[in-house]
């Protein structure tokens, strides 16, 4: 991470924290502003947040420092961020950290459970890998539609799991599928995947998740989930790069 300062910051460590405590900590959590990631294009502020003996980080995105960009309608990337966990919670491979819709010290906006990855990690290695987890997220991402899966954006942890981060630019109602994550392209979907991909076709249509999606998104972008889903089932596939727009991000780092 880096920051204009260099943030100083106690807190208690978040390992073995479950996703409820987690997110009822970001929900009600007091937050202060230690530092801010200058990688970043939009404002995006590391924080600390305390609630009832609990203390952890967390990264905070308000709407107010969002940039517009051309193909996203303005003030909709932080509930596009919770709609990718709300995603990622139904599908139970817990991919995004915690992330709750909320106000801050700069209005509101996204705030995310901060995750530390493991600095040991080759970023090139992992993404040219074809580990369990990098294929779920490939799952995912398809899924969610999501513009810019960069390698940065991958958060390995030591006991193997991967979360991803940075979903700002997912849920388009075109296809937008831009992904480092490209390993698996045309081949069959694994039995898991295709149970959870039916599993989230029925929660869009009648469950929790449909009602979630339609809290954070348009209608005609909750349809376009479900039709990616819908295709992924009727496949069996995963998707093929798309020939009508740029198939990796740049930088792909």
């Amino acid at each position: 991470m880096s920051a204009e300062s260099e943030p100083a910051l106690s807190a208690a460590p978040t390992a073995g924290m479950d996703d409820e405590t987690a997110l009822r900590l970001l929900r009600e959590g007091h937050m202060e502003i230690a530092g801010r990631l200058v990688e970043a294009t939009n404002m995006t502020l590391y924080c600390s947040i305390r609630h009832g003996g609990l203390a952890a980080a967390c990264v905070y995105k308000p709407v107010r420092g969002e940039r517009p960009l051309w193909d996203f309608p303005d003030g909709t990337l932080a509930a596009r961020e919770v709609a990718a966990f709300e995603v990622s919670a139904a599908t139970g491979w817990r991919i995004v950290p915690p992330t709750v819709y909320r106000d801050g010290p700069f209005g509101p906006g996204m705030c995310q459970l901060w995750v530390d990855a493991d600095p040991e990690a080759d970023l090139m290695a992992l993404i040219r890998g074809r580990q369990p987890a990098l294929r779920r997220m490939a799952v995912f991402d398809a899924v969610i539609n999501n513009a810019d899966r960069k390698g940065g954006h991958l958060l390995p942890l030591p006991d193997g799991h991967v979360y991803g981060v940075d979903h700002g630019v997912c849920f388009s109602s075109d296809d937008k599928l831009r992904t480092v994550l490209w390993q698996w392209r045309g081949k069959p979907l694994s039995r898991e995947a295709m149970n959870v991909l039916a599993r989230l076709e029925r929660d869009l249509e009648q469950g929790r998740l449909g009602r979630r999606l339609r809290e954070l998104l348009t209608l005609a972008e909750v349809e376009a989930t479900w039709v990616r889903v819908r295709r992924l089932l009727d496949t069996g596939l995963h998707p093929l790069p798309s020939q009508d727009w740029p198939a990796i991000p740049w930088p792909p780092i």
